[in-house]
């Protein structure tokens, strides 16, 4: 079965600030290949008929294309011993409303409500047993990532391939943004 999630895909130069930024934290196993996104929806490992309604429904998703901002680092958990450094998105309203939007599709497809509230983010590395005095003097030499607002026109559906080196991440399809949902 598949693993599948919805996401934000980055446009190469973001990707190439990102990648420049990974290097220098001690048991960080960085995100390889590139494949940088803001994640929407995990929807984990799905039926394949199910997965043909999610495919099915995302054509449904309706939000104007909008800009965004890459801004700061910080870990998570806040607290405690951290296990991931992700880039931050600074505030947009936008975003907030094409994740209320592609929750409103998948409920269609079974699926509900989310357990956590969402934090949107760009996971740049996982850790293991990494002193928390290093993740916070790495994230505070990198407190000032920003990036020039970049376009996001589309939401991409991927399939996840979990391999020794990490997940391997393939679009399965993209599905371009126009216009407002109703009401």
């Amino acid at each position: 079965m598949p693993r599948l999630f919805v996401a934000v895909e980055l446009p190469e130069e973001v990707k190439d600030r990102l990648a420049s930024l990974c290097h220098g934290l001690k048991g960080a196993r960085w995100v390889r290949d590139r494949q940088f996104h803001i994640t929407l929806r995990f929807l984990g490992e799905v039926e394949p008929s199910q997965a043909r309604s999610v495919t099915e429904a995302l054509h449904g998703v309706r939000s104007d294309p909008f800009e965004l901002s890459l801004s700061g680092l910080g870990c998570f958990p806040p607290r405690g011993r951290p296990r991931v450094v992700w880039a931050g998105i600074e505030g947009s309203e936008e975003l907030l409303g094409l994740h209320r939007e592609v929750q409103r599709v998948l409920r269609r497809c079974g699926f509900g409500p989310e357990d956590r509230k969402f934090a949107p983010h760009v996971t740049l590395g996982r850790l293991t047993a990494t002193p928390a005095a290093l993740v916070a003097r790495y994230v505070t030499d990198h407190v000032d990532l920003w990036t020039e607002p970049f376009p996001v026109t589309a939401v991409t559906l991927f399939a996840s391939t979990l391999a020794r080196g990490g997940a391997q991440h393939v679009p399965v399809a993209s599905y371009p943004l126009f216009g407002r949902a109703p009401g």
